[in-house]
């Protein structure tokens, strides 16, 4: 692993944006390049400290998954080495941590996928018995498995703000019927391939949420990240059970132990995290790594 990258500072290319933990770069009109940092949020709040390793982590997981499931759509990854795309004096920065791709026009929607009851589906269910609209048999659990997996969009936040759940009507009315059929159907055989080849090595994908946007000559594309620990909520297949929320693969460990700090109001400044918890945090997104990639 290299060293922390808290945040990139590169002066070869033109910046664009800086995310929750990525940073886009301009190269020429047509391609970005994407830097995954070590920062790290919960709550929508970036922690001060870094994990050390998690963006090449996230990089190495999201290159494994494009490569996997480049049959079902296109994605945005192209076959350039971030480092020759910087000066000499930048590529430790971006050495193993960043994609170059295309550049597309984003959806303003995020296509989630749910295979498990969790999270905000599971306070909607026990609401409503539905989930972002989608009716939902009687009598399920916390982290029960669905009886298909359900197509539940949201809108993308600024940073800092929350992702708002959406229906699919709504979601129709942003971005056109056509266009959000073609999303759904997509992001459902996304999920299916990647929950089947997952389970197989001892991980459940919960749920996930997939970024697409359009190229110059309209096709959908996905792009962003994909099925990693940050964008999904990967469980260990053998703690799992119905009515208990199982450990996951991701920022859960950090989410609980922020919780448990005495007066801290999920706003800024977050508290400062322990050594433990930081290498803890660490240890659950090498492992998820290590099953699914070998």
């Amino acid at each position: 692993m290299t060293s922390a990258l808290l945040q990139s500072s590169l002066h070869s290319l033109p910046l664009l944006s800086r995310g929750k933990v990525r940073e886009n770069y301009a190269v020429g009109a047509d391609r970005l390049l994407m830097v995954a940092t070590d920062r790290i949020s919960a709550f929508d709040v970036i922690m001060a400290e870094p994990i050390p390793g998690k963006g090449e982590i996230l990089t190495r997981m999201a290159r494994f998954w494009f490569g996997l499931l480049h049959d079902v759509a296109p994605n945005h990854l192209l076959d350039i080495d971030p480092e020759t795309v910087v000066a000499a004096d930048e590529r430790n920065q971006v050495r193993g941590r960043a994609m170059v791709v295309k550049r597309l026009k984003p959806l303003p929607v995020e296509a989630v996928v749910r295979g498990y009851l969790a999270g905000s589906g599971w306070k909607d269910y026990q609401a409503t018995g539905e989930v972002c609209g989608v009716a939902l048999p009687k009598g399920l659990k916390l982290a029960s498995k669905l009886p298909a997996p359900i197509f539940t969009p949201a809108t993308k936040a600024e940073l800092g703000e929350h992702d708002e759940n959406i229906s699919f009507a709504q979601m129709e009315q942003a971005i056109g019927a056509e266009l959000a059929a073609q999303v759904r159907d997509i992001s459902i055989t996304l999920y299916q391939r990647a929950a089947d080849y997952s389970a197989a090595r001892g991980i459940l994908i919960a749920d996930t949420k997939f970024e697409f946007g359009l190229d110059e000559s309209g096709t959908l594309t996905l792009m962003d990240e994909v099925l990693t620990p940050d964008s999904s909520r990967f469980w260990p297949a053998d703690t799992w059970l119905e009515g208990s929320s199982p450990p996951s693969f991701d920022k859960q460990f950090l989410r609980d132990w922020l919780e448990g700090v005495p007066g801290w109001n999920k706003q800024p400044p977050p508290p400062t995290l322990p050594a433990d918890v930081i290498e803890h945090t660490l240890a659950r997104y090498r492992e998820a790594l290590e099953r699914l990639t070998g």
